[in-house]
Protein backbone atom coordinates (compact mmCIF):
# COMPACT_ATOMS: atom_id res chain seq x y z
CA UNK A 1 0.00 0.00 0.00
CA UNK A 2 3.09 2.60 0.92
CA UNK A 3 4.36 1.75 -2.23
CA UNK A 4 1.28 2.40 -4.04
CA UNK A 5 0.42 6.21 -1.97
CA UNK A 6 4.45 6.77 -3.43
CA UNK A 7 3.40 5.87 -6.94
CA UNK A 8 0.45 8.01 -6.73
CA UNK A 9 2.13 10.79 -5.02
CA UNK A 10 4.70 10.90 -8.35
CA UNK A 11 1.85 10.81 -10.74
CA UNK A 12 -0.14 13.98 -8.93
CA UNK A 13 3.57 15.63 -8.71
CA UNK A 14 4.16 15.03 -13.25
CA UNK A 15 0.42 15.71 -13.64
CA UNK A 16 0.63 19.20 -11.94
CA UNK A 17 4.02 19.84 -13.28
CA UNK A 18 2.54 19.00 -16.78
CA UNK A 19 0.83 22.48 -16.85
CA UNK A 20 3.17 24.33 -18.48
CA UNK A 21 2.49 27.95 -17.24
CA UNK A 22 4.72 29.53 -20.48
CA UNK A 23 2.10 27.78 -22.99
CA UNK A 24 -0.71 28.44 -21.41
CA UNK A 25 -0.09 32.09 -20.97
CA UNK A 26 1.18 32.43 -24.46
CA UNK A 27 -1.72 30.56 -26.28
CA UNK A 28 -4.38 32.68 -24.10
CA UNK A 29 -3.09 36.23 -23.65
CA UNK A 30 -0.55 36.34 -26.82
CA UNK A 31 -2.37 33.94 -29.12
CA UNK A 32 0.82 32.28 -30.01
CA UNK A 33 2.79 29.62 -28.63
CA UNK A 34 6.06 30.83 -26.86
CA UNK A 35 7.90 27.21 -28.16
CA UNK A 36 7.50 29.04 -31.71
CA UNK A 37 9.56 32.16 -30.86
CA UNK A 38 13.04 32.30 -29.69
CA UNK A 39 14.95 29.57 -28.66
CA UNK A 40 11.78 27.68 -28.13
CA UNK A 41 11.81 26.91 -24.34
CA UNK A 42 8.47 27.21 -22.66
CA UNK A 43 10.12 29.32 -19.73
CA UNK A 44 10.25 32.39 -17.77
CA UNK A 45 13.23 33.68 -19.62
CA UNK A 46 12.06 33.47 -23.24
CA UNK A 47 8.45 34.47 -22.46
CA UNK A 48 10.27 37.44 -21.31
CA UNK A 49 11.85 37.75 -23.84
CA UNK A 50 9.44 36.89 -26.42
CA UNK A 51 6.08 38.69 -24.91
CA UNK A 52 7.37 40.82 -21.82
CA UNK A 53 6.95 40.97 -18.20
CA UNK A 54 3.78 40.40 -17.47
CA UNK A 55 3.78 37.41 -19.30
CA UNK A 56 6.47 36.24 -17.88
CA UNK A 57 5.85 37.12 -14.44
CA UNK A 58 1.97 35.14 -15.17
CA UNK A 59 4.64 32.40 -15.88
CA UNK A 60 6.87 32.76 -12.91
CA UNK A 61 4.11 32.97 -10.60
CA UNK A 62 2.66 29.46 -12.01
CA UNK A 63 5.76 27.60 -12.17
CA UNK A 64 6.32 28.20 -8.30
CA UNK A 65 2.71 27.43 -7.48
CA UNK A 66 2.55 23.99 -8.77
CA UNK A 67 6.19 23.21 -7.36
CA UNK A 68 4.77 24.36 -4.64
CA UNK A 69 1.69 22.27 -4.82
CA UNK A 70 2.88 19.50 -5.65
CA UNK A 71 5.03 19.01 -2.42
CA UNK A 72 2.04 19.95 -0.04
CA UNK A 73 -0.15 17.14 -2.42
CA UNK A 74 2.08 14.76 -2.26
CA UNK A 75 3.61 15.49 1.25
CA UNK A 76 -0.38 15.40 2.52
CA UNK A 77 -0.89 12.23 1.21
CA UNK A 78 1.87 10.09 2.51
CA UNK A 79 2.08 11.54 5.85
CA UNK A 80 -1.74 10.01 6.21
CA UNK A 81 -1.38 7.08 4.13
CA UNK A 82 2.36 6.36 3.35
CA UNK A 83 3.02 3.81 6.26
CA UNK A 84 7.02 3.73 6.68
CA UNK A 85 7.10 6.99 4.24
CA UNK A 86 5.94 10.65 5.48
CA UNK A 87 5.79 14.08 4.62
CA UNK A 88 8.85 14.27 3.39
CA UNK A 89 9.45 11.87 1.65
CA UNK A 90 5.55 12.42 -0.11
CA UNK A 91 6.69 16.28 -1.18
CA UNK A 92 10.44 14.98 -2.40
CA UNK A 93 8.61 12.64 -4.63
CA UNK A 94 5.83 14.24 -5.70
CA UNK A 95 8.08 17.71 -6.37
CA UNK A 96 10.68 15.48 -8.15
CA UNK A 97 8.03 14.44 -10.89
CA UNK A 98 6.55 17.84 -10.66
CA UNK A 99 10.00 19.11 -12.40
CA UNK A 100 9.75 15.94 -14.93
CA UNK A 101 6.40 16.96 -15.50
CA UNK A 102 7.36 20.93 -16.37
CA UNK A 103 10.28 19.83 -18.83
CA UNK A 104 8.60 16.49 -20.55
CA UNK A 105 4.28 17.41 -20.02
CA UNK A 106 1.91 15.33 -21.32
CA UNK A 107 -0.68 17.79 -21.58
CA UNK A 108 1.76 19.98 -24.60
CA UNK A 109 3.63 16.57 -26.46
CA UNK A 110 6.33 16.44 -24.22
CA UNK A 111 7.80 19.92 -24.87
CA UNK A 112 8.20 21.95 -21.94
CA UNK A 113 10.63 23.94 -20.19
CA UNK A 114 14.20 23.72 -18.15
CA UNK A 115 12.21 23.82 -14.85
CA UNK A 116 14.66 26.22 -13.07
CA UNK A 117 11.67 27.78 -11.56
CA UNK A 118 9.51 24.91 -10.73
CA UNK A 119 12.72 22.86 -8.92
CA UNK A 120 13.23 25.92 -7.19
CA UNK A 121 9.80 25.93 -5.40
CA UNK A 122 10.30 22.02 -5.02
CA UNK A 123 13.81 22.39 -3.02
CA UNK A 124 11.93 25.93 -1.25
CA UNK A 125 9.60 23.65 0.38
CA UNK A 126 12.29 20.50 1.16
CA UNK A 127 15.35 22.48 2.09
CA UNK A 128 14.40 26.20 2.40
CA UNK A 129 17.70 27.41 3.35
CA UNK A 130 19.79 25.53 0.33
CA UNK A 131 16.97 27.20 -2.21
CA UNK A 132 17.73 30.22 -1.23
CA UNK A 133 21.70 30.00 -1.14
CA UNK A 134 21.63 28.48 -4.42
CA UNK A 135 19.61 31.65 -5.49
CA UNK A 136 22.09 34.14 -4.14
CA UNK A 137 24.28 32.64 -6.24
CA UNK A 138 22.18 32.65 -9.14
CA UNK A 139 21.48 36.65 -8.39
CA UNK A 140 25.38 37.00 -8.09
CA UNK A 141 26.24 35.76 -10.92
CA UNK A 142 23.42 37.11 -13.28
CA UNK A 143 24.38 40.70 -11.54
CA UNK A 144 28.22 39.93 -12.95
CA UNK A 145 27.40 37.85 -15.80
CA UNK A 146 24.51 38.80 -17.31
CA UNK A 147 23.91 35.05 -18.38
CA UNK A 148 20.72 33.94 -16.94
CA UNK A 149 21.62 30.16 -18.24
CA UNK A 150 25.36 30.42 -16.76
CA UNK A 151 23.28 31.97 -13.22
CA UNK A 152 21.07 28.78 -13.47
CA UNK A 153 23.60 26.12 -14.09
CA UNK A 154 26.33 27.76 -11.50
CA UNK A 155 23.28 27.48 -9.00
CA UNK A 156 22.17 23.71 -9.56
CA UNK A 157 26.04 22.83 -8.96
CA UNK A 158 25.85 24.39 -5.83
CA UNK A 159 22.27 23.28 -4.55
CA UNK A 160 23.40 19.53 -3.61
CA UNK A 161 26.38 21.09 -1.58
CA UNK A 162 24.42 23.61 0.30
CA UNK A 163 21.41 21.01 0.54
CA UNK A 164 23.98 18.48 2.58
CA UNK A 165 25.47 21.44 4.50
CA UNK A 166 22.15 22.59 6.35
CA UNK A 167 21.28 18.91 6.78
CA UNK A 168 24.38 18.57 8.69
CA UNK A 169 23.98 21.54 10.35
CA UNK A 170 20.77 21.09 11.21
CA UNK A 171 21.78 17.15 12.57
CA UNK A 172 19.33 15.54 9.94
CA UNK A 173 20.52 12.42 7.95
CA UNK A 174 22.63 13.65 5.00
CA UNK A 175 21.91 10.53 3.00
CA UNK A 176 18.29 11.43 2.77
CA UNK A 177 15.69 11.73 0.17
CA UNK A 178 16.15 15.32 0.12
CA UNK A 179 19.73 14.95 -0.55
CA UNK A 180 18.92 12.66 -3.36
CA UNK A 181 16.23 15.21 -4.80
CA UNK A 182 18.66 17.95 -4.77
CA UNK A 183 21.50 16.17 -6.72
CA UNK A 184 18.89 14.84 -9.28
CA UNK A 185 16.78 18.48 -10.09
CA UNK A 186 20.30 20.01 -10.35
CA UNK A 187 21.67 17.50 -12.51
CA UNK A 188 17.96 17.38 -14.57
CA UNK A 189 18.88 21.65 -14.63
CA UNK A 190 22.17 21.68 -15.81
CA UNK A 191 21.40 18.67 -18.30
CA UNK A 192 18.28 20.48 -20.00
CA UNK A 193 20.72 23.83 -20.19
CA UNK A 194 23.15 21.43 -22.08
CA UNK A 195 22.62 23.86 -25.36
CA UNK A 196 23.15 26.66 -23.37
CA UNK A 197 26.71 25.38 -22.49
CA UNK A 198 27.67 25.23 -25.81
CA UNK A 199 26.84 28.99 -26.39
CA UNK A 200 28.58 30.03 -23.26
CA UNK A 201 31.50 28.13 -24.08
CA UNK A 202 31.22 29.70 -27.76
CA UNK A 203 30.81 32.73 -26.75
CA UNK A 204 27.43 33.24 -28.14
CA UNK A 205 24.86 33.25 -25.56
CA UNK A 206 22.42 36.17 -25.44
CA UNK A 207 22.92 37.92 -22.49
CA UNK A 208 19.71 39.17 -19.73
CA UNK A 209 17.88 42.15 -20.58
CA UNK A 210 13.81 43.13 -19.56
CA UNK A 211 13.54 44.94 -23.14
CA UNK A 212 11.30 42.77 -25.55
CA UNK A 213 13.10 42.03 -28.60
CA UNK A 214 10.77 42.27 -31.73
CA UNK A 215 12.84 39.91 -34.03
CA UNK A 216 12.78 37.23 -31.14
CA UNK A 217 12.39 34.51 -33.63
CA UNK A 218 16.01 34.78 -35.06
CA UNK A 219 17.68 36.80 -31.85
CA UNK A 220 16.49 34.86 -28.40
CA UNK A 221 18.59 31.78 -27.54
CA UNK A 222 17.85 31.50 -24.05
Amino acid sequence: MEWVMLCLAAGIGYLLGSINAAVIVSRTFNKSDVRTHGSGNAGATNMLRTFGVKSALFTTIIDLAKGIIACLAGGILLHYFGGRFGYVEGSCIAGAFAVIGHNWPVYFGFRGGKGVMTAFAVMLMIAPLAALSSLIVFVIVVLISRYVSLGSILAALTLPGFTALFLFVLKQNIISFTFFVSVFLALLVIIRHHANIGRLVKGTENKFSIKRKENDDNTAKE
